[in-house]
C-alpha cells in the first residue's frame, strides 16, 4: 500500500498536472441523474388526492399519488413568515426513515396562518396572507402556481418532472418473493369478484385508504442498471437501500438571469444546461480546476437566486445528497438581433427559466423566498440559515500564507520581511509540514519546537496565526488523537461495520464522524490551551481537505455506503464539510470561556457555513482566467450567505509573473478575504521579492486594504446583522437596471464603493460600468467625478485599482497604516463625503472592541450625514457602551463649493472654527484636524 501512495502523491503534488475530469462522474455516469434526466416533460403521473387534504392553523397536508405504481406521497404546504412558502414531500409510508436534514435551519420556521380562498374537483386557491398572492394546487396531473395578482411568479411540476423513487425491497429477496406472492393472490382475488362495470365510489374509497392498497398490490417495477449497485472506475457502490432519488421542476416566468447554487468555477449568471450536464452539487477535492464549465467543486449550496427587474426570487432546495441542477429557457440561445426582432414582430413569448432540482436521496424540502427585493431575499435566507459570523477584525486584514513555511525561523524571518519592507499583515499561516507527521492538533518536534514562543512573538507585534487543523486522522496507535477517537467509537464506519479507512496525507487515516454532536463536542474540547499543546490565543485554525476529501476513495471522496450511524453517507455527504467548521469554532468559542470571536476558514461548505466563518475559492492556478473567475465565484457565495470569500492571491498552482502577481494583490485587497497562498513546489512568493518596483506596487494595494478596514468592517457587522452580501453584484442595489445583469467584472462592496480590478494582461484601459440614472461617481484615487448611467474607459497603468465612492456616501477611513489592524486600533479616522446631484450624503461608523462577543451590547454606531452644508454625527445605539480614543483628525469633501468659514459643535455646545483648504479644480474640500472624539455628537457648518 505504501509504495501506491507515494506514486499516488507523487501525481497528486505535481503542480503541472491540470484536473483529469475523468475521475468525476458526469451525469451519464451518475445512474441516478441519468435516470431522472431521462424522463420527459408533461408526462406527470402524480396527481393530488383532494379528499385527503387537512388545512389547519400552520400548514395544509395532502397525499399525492403516482398513478403508475400507486405508492402515494405526503405533502405538506406551510406559509412562514417574512413572505416565504415551505413545500415537504416525503413518502406517505416509508419502508425505512429517508433523510432529513438537521442543523442547517437556526430555528424551526415560525408559520403564519394559510386560509382556504375556493375548492373544487379540479383544485384549491390559498391566500397566502396579502391579498394579492395566493397559491393555486392544481389536481390532475399535481401542480402549484405561485400567484401575485394575474401573474404568476413561480410554478411547481408544471412541467411534470417530479419523481420520488420510493423506497422498496430488492427482487432478489427471500422479502421480495413472499411480496409478489402476496401481489399475485391479491389480483387473483380482485379478478375474480370485480364485475365487469367498475364501481367508481369503490374506486374513490380505495384510492382514499392507504390501507385498501397493499404493497404487494403495485404495480411491479422494472430495475435498471444502477439501482441496486453502481460501479466508477475501480469503485463499487453497494446501495443497499437501493433507488431513492427525488426530484422536481420550477418554473420562473419572466424570468432570464439566475444566479447562485456554489461552487462552481463558472459565470455569475448561470447558463442552461440542455446541452451538457447539469450544474452539479458534490463536495469534492478538485485540485487545479476547469473554469467555465458545471462540474462540482468543494462546497454545495442548494439556493438559486432568480432576477428580472420586476422582481427578485429565491429557492433554497435543504438536501444535503449528491444534487444536480438542470437550468433551460426559452430565450437561451437567442442574439441579441433576435430578440429586437421579437419585439418588432410583437413577439408574445414572455421569456421563462425552467429549472429542475434532483438529489440522489433523502426528501424534498423546498423554501420558496418570495422576495420582492433582493435585499428581501437575503433577508428571507437569513432567517433561515442565519448570517455571516462577526470576524474579529484582525480576520479582515492581510494573510500571509504557503505550504509551507519550515519552521519557527522561517515564520520569524518572514515576519521581519514585513516589518522591513513596511508591509502591514495580521496574520502568518502554517499548512500541514508544520505538524508531527502530520498529526493534527501536534507540532514538529525539530522545526516548531517552541510554538509558544513563535506565537508569543507575533503577539508582541499584535499579530497572529492560524495553523491547519484537517479532519483526516492518522492512523497511529501512538497518536491520542486517534486512540480517543477508535475509543469512543467516533469514527465513520464502513458498509461492514469497521472503521472506514482511506489515504490522505498521513497515509491511512480514519474520519470522525462530525454528524454525530456528542463527536462534535469533543473535538471541539480538543482546542482547549491544555488539550492543544503549543497553542495560544492568538492561533486559530485552518479546516481543509473536509469534503471529505479520501485519495483512494471514488471521486477522489468517500464511498457513498460508508455508515454515520442509521444513515449511509450518500444522504450526508455534502453537509460533513459544514459540521467540521462547526465543531471548531465552537472550540475555539470554548477555549476562551466564550469571550473571543473565532476565525475558521474552511474549504467545503453547505448552506448555513456563514456562520462559522470563511471559505476561499480552493486550488486554483496562476493564470489570468483564474484571477478573473475569482470576482463572480466570490459573488455567487455573497448572493446565498457566504460572504467572507477570497481567492488565494497569486494562484495556488504554477508561478505567476510579476505582473499576475501585482494584479492580484490588487484585486485581493478588495474582496472580503484577503489571503496570499501557494503551493509547496512553487518558488517563493513573498511580496518583496519581484523587485522594488513590485514590491512598492503590492504595498500600495495592502495599504488601501489597511486604510479602508474600518469601512470593511462595517460591512461584516452589517452582513452579520441582515444576511445582505458584502461583495455584491450591481444589481443587487440597481434592480431595474438590465445593463447590470450580467456584470461580472466589477462589483460593489457594499453599496458605496464600486470596483473594477484590472484583469487582463497587459491592459492598458479598462470600461468600466457606473450605474443610476441621476447618479454620479468620484474616483477614490483622483477625486474626478463622473456621472452614473454610462460605460467609462479608464486608461490604467500597473499602479491603477479603478475603484469609485458613490455620490451620496460617507466613507471613513484610516490614513496612518501600520504594521496590523491591532496597532490602528486607536488611530484618528478621515471623512470621505462624495456629494450626490442634491448635496447630501450618508454613512455610518462603527466601532468596538474587534475582538469578543462583546459587539452585542459594547459598540459604537454613529450615522454620519450631510445636508444642507451641515455634516453631523448622531448616535445609533444610545443604549450601548463604549469608549474609543479614536478621533477625527480630517474630512474630505467632494463636490463641494468653497465656504467662508467652518464652524465645529460638539456635544457639550462649545463652538470653533475648523482650518480647511479648497482645491477649486477638483472642487474638493478638506477640514484639517477638527478633532471631536469619533464616539460623540457633534455638527460641522459650512458657512
Amino acid at each position: 500500500m505504501a509504495p501506491v501512495l507515494v506514486l499516488w502523491l507523487a501525481v497528486f503534488l505535481s503542480g503541472t498536472w491540470a484536473v483529469d475530469k475523468g475521475n468525476f462522474k458526469t451525469c451519464d455516469q451518475s445512474s441516478f441523474c441519468k435516470r431522472q434526466r431521462a424522463l420527459k416533460p408533461g408526462e406527470s403521473p402524480y396527481r393530488a388526492l383532494l379528499e385527503t387534504m387537512e388545512l389547519t392553523n400552520t400548514r395544509l397536508t395532502l397525499q399525492l399519488i403516482n398513478d403508475n405504481n400507486k405508492v402515494r406521497l405526503l405533502l405538506e404546504l406551510y406559509r412562514l413568515q417574512g413572505n416565504m412558502t415551505r413545500v415537504k414531500i416525503n413518502e406517505l409510508k416509508p419502508l425505512k426513515p429517508r433523510y432529513e436534514v438537521p442543523d442547517v435551519l437556526i430555528r424551526e420556521p415560525p408559520t403564519e396562518p394559510l386560509s382556504l380562498l375556493s375548492q373544487d374537483e379540479n383544485g384549491v386557491v390559498l391566500s397566502l396572507g396579502a391579498e394579492s398572492q395566493r397559491v393555486i394546487l392544481s389536481a390532475r396531473p399535481f401542480r402549484l402556481d405561485i400567484m401575485e395578482g394575474r401573474d404568476v411568479v413561480m410554478s411547481l411540476n408544471s412541467r411534470g418532472l417530479l419523481a420520488f423513487e420510493h423506497l422498496r425491497m430488492r427482487k432478489d429477496t427471500f422479502s421480495y418473493k413472499v411480496t409478489s406472492t402476496v401481489a399475485s393472490v391479491w389480483n387473483n382475488i380482485k379478478r375474480v369478484f370485480s364485475s365487469s362495470q367498475a364501481d367508481p365510489e369503490a374506486e374513490k374509497k380505495e384510492e382514499a385508504d392507504p390501507a385498501a392498497q397493499p404493497e404487494a398490490a403495485k404495480e411491479e417495477e422494472k430495475d435498471e442498471d444502477g439501482m441496486w449497485e453502481e460501479t466508477f472506475k475501480s469503485h463499487t457502490d453497494s446501495k443497499p437501500n437501493g433507488p431513492s432519488a427525488v426530484s422536481l421542476d420550477f418554473s420562473l416566468p419572466g424570468v432570464e438571469h439566475v444566479y447562485g447554487i456554489p461552487e462552481h468555477a463558472d459565470t455569475l449568471r448561470l447558463k442552461t444546461t440542455e446541452n451538457g450536464d447539469p450544474y452539479r452539487l458534490y463536495n469534492l477535492d478538485v485540485f487545479q480546476y476547469e473554469l467555465y464549465n458545471p462540474m462540482a467543486l468543494y462546497g454545495a449550496v442548494p439556493v438559486m437566486l432568480a432576477h428580472n427587474a420586476q422582481r427578485t426570487t429565491g429557492v433554497f432546495w435543504l438536501n444535503a445528497a449528491e444534487t444536480w441542477v438542470d437550468i433551460s429557457s426559452n430565450t437561451a440561445g437567442k442574439t441579441v438581433f433576435g430578440k429586437m426582432l421579437d419585439y418588432v414582430q410583437g413577439s408574445n413569448e414572455t421569456p421563462q427559466t425552467d429549472v429542475r432540482w434532483i438529489s440522489e436521496s433523502g426528501i424534498i424540502d423546498v423554501f420558496i423566498m418570495l422576495g420582492p427585493t433582493p435585499k428581501d431575499v437575503f433577508s428571507q435566507y437569513a432567517s433561515l440559515t442565519g448570517t455571516q459570523a462577526f470576524p474579529p477584525l484582525a480576520a479582515v486584514g492581510y494573510h500571509q500564507c504557503r505550504w509551507n513555511y519550515n519552521d519557527q525561523e522561517d515564520v520569524a524571518a518572514v515576519d521581519a520581511g514585513f516589518d522591513e519592507h513596511d508591509i502591514p499583515y495580521d496574520y502568518i499561516w502554517l499548512d500541514i509540514e508544520h505538524t508531527d507527521g502530520k498529526r493534527y492538533f501536534t507540532w514538529d518536534p525539530h522545526k516548531f519546537a517552541t510554538p509558544k514562543e513563535m506565537l508569543q512573538g507575533l503577539s508582541d507585534k499584535k499579530r497572529k496565526m492560524v495553523a491547519i487543523v484537517d479532519p483526516h486522522i492518522k492512523v497511529d496507535s501512538n497518536y491520542k488523537i486517534h486512540n480517543e477517537i477508535r475509543s469512543r467509537s467516533f469514527y465513520i464506519k464502513n458498509k461492514d461495520g469497521g472503521d472506514y479507512e482511506g489515504w490522505c496525507w498521513p497515509g491511512s487515516a480514519g474520519y470522525p464522524d462530525f454528524t454525530r454532536a456528542d463527536m462534535r463536542d469533543w473535538w471541539a474540547s480538543m482546542f482547549a490551551y491544555n488539550q492543544y499543546e503549543g497553542s495560544m490565543e492568538n492561533l486559530d485554525t485552518w479546516n481543509d481537505m473536509n469534503e471529505p476529501s479520501v485519495f483512494n476513495g471514488p471521486e477522489v471522496t468517500m464511498h457513498k455506503d460508508a455508515m454515520h450511524g442509521a444513515w449511509e453517507h450518500r444522504d450526508v455527504h455534502n453537509i460533513y464539510g459544514f459540521y467540521v467548521q462547526m465543531a471548531t469554532a465552537e472550540g475555539l468559542i470554548q477555549r476562551s470561556g466564550g469571550v473571543e470571536r473565532p476565525f475558521v476558514l474552511t474549504r467545503a461548505f453547505f448552506a448555513g457555513s456563514q456562520r462559522y466563518g470563511a471559505v476561499w475559492t480552493g486550488d486554483n492556478a496562476a493564470e489570468w482566467e483564474h484571477l478573473k473567475i475569482s470576482i463572480p465565484m466570490c459573488l455567487s457565495l455573497g448572493l446565498v450567505g457566504i460572504s467572507f470569500c477570497g481567492a488565494d492571491v497569486g494562484g495556488f498552482f504554477k508561478s505567476p509573473n510579476t505582473e499576475l502577481l501585482v494584479r492580484w494583490y490588487q484585486t485581493g485587497a478588495y474582496q472580503p478575504f484577503f489571503r496570499a497562498h501557494a503551493h509547496l513546489d512553487t518558488p517563493r512568493r513573498e511580496p518583496w521579492l519581484f523587485g522594488p518596483e513590485n514590491t512598492a506596487l503590492i504595498r500600495e494595494a495592502v495599504r488601501q486594504r489597511y486604510t479602508l478596514l474600518p469601512y470593511w468592517y462595517l460591512q461584516f457587522y452589517h452582513a452579520h446583522r441582515t444576511g445582505e452580501p458584502i461583495m455584491r453584484p450591481l444589481w443587487v442595489e440597481y434592480p431595474e437596471d438590465p445593463a447590470t445583469f450580467a456584470l461580472e467584472d466589477e462589483f460593489l462592496i457594499g453599496r458605496d464603493l464600486l470596483v473594477h480590478p484590472v484583469t487582463e494582461e497587459g491592459a492598458r484601459g479598462v470600461t468600466a460600468y457606473l450605474p443610476g440614472k441621476d447618479q454620479v461617481w468620484f474616483d477614490v484615487h483622483t477625486f474626478q467625478k463622473h456621472n452614473g448611467a454610462q460605460n467609462l474607459y479608464i486608461p490604467v497603468t500597473m499602479s491603477s485599482i479603478p475603484v469609485f465612492q458613490r455620490g451620496g456616501s460617507i466613507i471613513p477611513r484610516k490614513i496612518r497604516v501600520r504594521r496590523s489592524s491591532s496597532c490602528m486600533m486607536q488611530d484618528p479616522y478621515t471623512l470621505y463625503v462624495a456629494l450626490n446631484l442634491q448635496r447630501t450624503a450618508e454613512g455610518e461608523l462603527y466601532i468596538d472592541d474587534g475582538h469578543t462577543f462583546n459587539y452585542e451590547k459594547e459598540f459604537i454606531h454613529r450615522r454620519l450625514s450631510f445636508a444642507n452644508n451641515v455634516l453631523s454625527s448622531v448616535n445609533l445605539a444610545p443604549e450601548a457602551q463604549f469608549l474609543t480614543g479614536s478621533w477625527i483628525e480630517r474630512i474630505v469633501i467632494l463636490g463641494a463649493s468653497k465656504p467662508s468659514k467652518v464652524l465645529l459643535k460638539t456635544d457639550d455646545g462649545q463652538e470653533s472654527q475648523v482650518e480647511f483648504d479648497f482645491d477649486a479644480s477638483m472642487s474638493v474640500l478638506t477640514l484639517r484636524k477638527p478633532g471631536m472624539n469619533a464616539g460623540a455628537d457633534w455638527n460641522v457648518m459650512l458657512q
